[in-house]
């Protein structure tokens, strides 16, 4: 069994059609990752079974594998096996300990203590302690993230080691999302006898991962897989259960449903295959279907529109991309049914959702009617639509956007490129419009306001204010609601802000995902946390 798929044949016929099936057939009949191609389930197994090698998708192939530094999906699927943070959440949403044991906050709710757990070794067997999650903290994460930076210097006053296995975070101000954000799988702790003093982005240890997780970085073959194998060293001791997991990087999304269906891939996350296919392979014996292990990552999906220019520096013509898209459409016969037609910029699972928000129903002539009032013309502005290479559904997203705001009078071109290169160009604000998502997965003044807040205008990141959105009038609003301690005033002001975020069209705001896993049966553990695949898998099994 070969350690990954083979290059197709260069002799693969020329038609389309034909290629593209000569590529899935090429891609599926090679052996995948080194693991079994078909497992049976055993009922009977009650214990654990030991051993195997867990075969996996790494779709898109991810732009860098320290999570800690680029929060794109991708890099937190591979990277959340490497690396850990202080904490985590079960399915219902209850903070558990992973490299902090405990904590407590003070009366005033000014000043968090973090014991942490003793005998934890990075992978190249130097200790871990207090000074890898302060320089984490404190050095790394503001110059990585720039939402971090932002939530860090509202409310942090300092971050200090009280001990060795022990660290103090005293605020400002009452947080309420403290926890939240340090569990939400964004702030994994990084070793500072590597980074400490160094630009993180530049640094060499970023070619060879050191973590405290269950599994250890072995290589990246790019474009072909990524391989992780057991800690001997991990910290719980007994775990992980499998020998490794194999990330295979498979380009056509037809390839990947058939090495599903012969037995050669273990699971599928959202993404990995055609959303049309679903279906159909959830059915196949010795397969199961959830949406469960998503309870922390319930994601927007929304279409940004760089304001810093014509024509969507106007109002009336952002408003009039939201009456020209049939999200509705897009939703039932794009993700065929997996999502709900966003209304507003908060989920409506969010606690502080409001049904009362401005809707912009789909509308073609109200479309046009729109951009008649804005006295622009749109089409003389030839506009590029940047899309990742994020699977076939978004590429069938692009292609409807492309026609339907065409039928509105745009002149417009899609371009895809791959995760490396969407992540540049939307961080340092190259493109026009860009399909995006985020997963809410922290307290609205973390998981949200970035997006819209001035503050949040930085280069470096794709997942903060890309789209240059300036309203102080808001940015007032999102103070008051973050430091607001009664919940009824903070819905109040979170839904006075959703109007407003709304009625500017400050994004376009398009489904609301749901994300199914599909998986054998004989795959044990899959799905634990709240934060469901990207987790650690450190207990995971094959029976």
């Amino acid at each position: 069994m070969t350690d990954t798929l083979q290059t197709p044949s260069p002799f693969a016929p020329k038609d389309p059609a034909r290629r593209r099936y000569a590529l899935a057939a090429a891609w599926a009949a090679a052996g995948l990752g080194g693991a079994a191609r078909v497992f049976a389930a055993d009922a009977a197994a009650v214990a654990p079974v030991r051993g195997g090698t867990l075969s996996l998708f790494a779709q898109p192939e991810p732009p860098s594998l320290v999570n800690a530094l680029t929060p794109h999906v991708a890099s937190q699927y591979v990277g959340g096996k490497i690396f850990q943070g202080l904490l985590g959440f079960d399915p219902q949403l209850r903070a558990v300990p992973v490299l902090a044991r405990s904590w407590r906050a003070s009366a005033d709710a000014l000043t968090y203590t973090f014991d942490l757990q003793p005998g934890v070794r990075w992978h190249d067997g130097q200790p871990f302690g207090a000074r890898d999650v302060v320089v984490t903290l404190k050095e790394i994460a503001p110059q990585a993230l720039p939402r971090t930076k932002v939530t860090f210097d509202k409310y942090v006053a300092s971050i200090d080691a009280s001990g060795p296995l022990q660290v103090t975070i005293r605020l400002k101000k009452p947080y309420a999302g403290l926890i939240n954000l340090l569990g939400s799988g964004l702030l994994p702790i990084l070793p500072a006898h590597l980074y400490q003093g160094k630009d993180p982005r530049g640094n060499p240890a970023n070619q060879h991962p050191v973590g405290t997780g269950p599994f250890v970085f072995r290589e990246w073959k790019r474009g072909a897989y990524i391989r992780v194998a057991r800690n001997p060293d991990y910290w719980k001791k007994g775990l992980p259960y499998l020998d490794g997991i194999v990330f295979n990087v498979v380009p056509d999304a037809a390839a990947r449903s058939i090495a599903f269906e012969r037995g050669q891939i273990h699971a599928l996350r959202a993404g990995d295959v055609d959303y049309a296919d679903i279906a159909r392979l959830a059915k196949l014996p010795g397969v199961a279907i959830t949406t469960q292990g998503w309870e922390l990552f319930t994601g927007m999906a929304f279409l940004e529109l760089n304001q810093r220019k014509p024509p969507f520096d106007n109002v009336l013509v952002r408003q009039a991309v939201l009456h020209a898209l049939d999200r509705q459409f897009i939703v039932d016969r794009i993700f065929f049914g997996y999502g709900k037609v966003a209304n507003g910029p908060f989920v409506s699972s969010s606690p502080f959702y409001d049904p009362n928000v401005p809707r912009f129903a789909y509308d073609p002539e109200r479309a046009r009617a729109l951009i008649r009032q804005s006295g622009i013309d749109v089409g003389k502005f030839p506009l590029v639509l940047l899309n990742g290479e994020k699977g076939g559904a978004w590429e069938r997203v692009a292609e409807y956007t492309q026609q339907a705001l065409g039928q509105a009078g745009f002149r417009l071109r899609v371009q895809t490129t791959d995760a490396a290169g969407w992540y540049a160009r939307v961080a340092n604000w190259d493109f026009d419009l860009s399909y995006n998502f985020l997963f809410q997965n922290a307290d609205p003044d973390f998981g949200v306001a970035p997006l819209y807040r001035i503050d949040g205008i930085s280069k470096g990141s794709p997942f903060g204010n890309v789209e240059g959105y300036r309203n102080p009038q808001a940015d007032a609003l999102w103070d008051a609601a973050a430091l607001d301690t009664d919940p009824a005033a903070r819905r109040a002001r979170y839904a006075q802000l959703q109007t407003t975020l709304a009625n500017d069209a400050a994004i376009a705001n398009i489904f609301e995902m749901v994300n199914p896993t599909v998986y054998r049966r004989n795959v044990h553990n899959l799905l634990r946390t709240a934060t469901s695949v990207n987790d650690s898998l450190e207990d995971t099994w094959i029976g």
